[in-house]
């Protein structure tokens, strides 16, 4: 049996060739049809996090808000937007592919291709079973939503591998230890965050309002360590 987390690495092979055609779409689009599209994707991310949103059970709403509350607190002290801004200042500096919604479309990648519970079942199916039907399929969708997403928001999209790498393949590694972890509640939480986090960043994208979407990711994790202890708490109790 395989250690190795073969269907991340396909899942990474997609988001990439996806992202390559979507910013050559973004080249080749005039810029009336880029700012529709920009107006169509950001709208389907709205649509996209309501669903997420609502899978969240009523009796961990206020779990929940404590997560995001405390991820965000987390995520503005140890700055998470200026390490993502830093991030797309040295890539404009050196690869001269930063552009302006950089941030933006690598918040969008890591939220739809890392936070969903596709995401956390297929890696540890892989690695606890050597099952990768569901990293398989979500290949193929996070293909697709790539293409979208960079025809949109550029290059950005395409570094978005990089949390996957460590996100989905770590899960795949560390199996094993990470299956007992993640319930059916835990599941709905971190489905629920990313779908909040969705709706924060399509009303920045469609300038609704201003969101520092980047600082609320630590609720991300924030959200599972809390239910974990909450479990392990009433257990005892």
């Amino acid at each position: 049996m395989s250690k190795l987390p073969v269907g991340t690495f396909i899942n990474m092979s997609t988001v990439v060739f996806g992202s390559m055609i979507g910013v050559m779409l973004q080249q080749v689009f005039p810029e009336s049809i880029q700012s529709i599209v920009f107006q169509a994707v950001g709208l389907g991310i709205l649509i996209l996090g309501l669903q997420m949103s609502l899978k969240v059970p009523e009796g961990l709403m206020v779990m929940f808000i404590f997560s995001l509350i405390l991820g965000g607190i987390i995520g503005e002290l140890i700055g998470v937007k200026a390490f993502l801004d830093g991030c797309e200042v040295w890539i404009k500096n050196n690869f001269q592919l930063g552009e302006r919604q950089f941030t933006e479309g690598l918040i969008a990648g890591i939220i739809l291709f890392c936070a969903s519970p596709i995401t956390i079942v297929g890696a540890i199916e892989e690695g606890f079973q050597n099952k990768r039907e569901l990293l398989l399929i979500k290949s193929v969708f996070d293909g697709i939503m790539a293409v979208a997403l960079a025809s949109s928001y550029g290059i950005g999209v395409l570094f978005s591998i990089i949390p996957m790498l460590f996100i989905q393949g770590g899960l795949t590694l560390l199996a094993g230890k990470a299956k007992p972890l993640f319930t059916k509640n835990i599941l709905a939480l971190v489905s629920g965050m990313g779908g909040v986090l969705l709706i924060a960043l399509s009303i920045k994208i469609l300038e609704l309002s201003e969101f520092f979407v980047a600082n609320l990711l630590p609720a991300l994790v924030i959200c599972v360590i809390v239910a974990w202890g909450y479990t392990r708490l009433k257990v005892k109790v």
